[in-house]
């Protein structure tokens, strides 16, 4: 209950800084697990159809 009472004034109005930090890091880790998941897949996809992979 200490750290929730002590983290009041930190996360208090801070000039937006911090009401985009807690939208847009869920958000960019979310974009990034869809953009290795995908990468992931093409592999996978690449090696059934025999198409050598790209290597970027």
């Amino acid at each position: 209950m200490f750290a929730a009472r002590s983290a009041g004034p930190l996360l208090a109005h801070q000039g937006g800084w911090d009401e985009i930090a807690l939208i847009g890091v869920p958000i960019l880790v979310i974009a990034a697990l869809l953009v290795l998941a995908k990468r992931r897949v093409d592999a996978l996809d690449g090696e059934r159809s025999g198409v050598p992979r790209d290597d970027r």
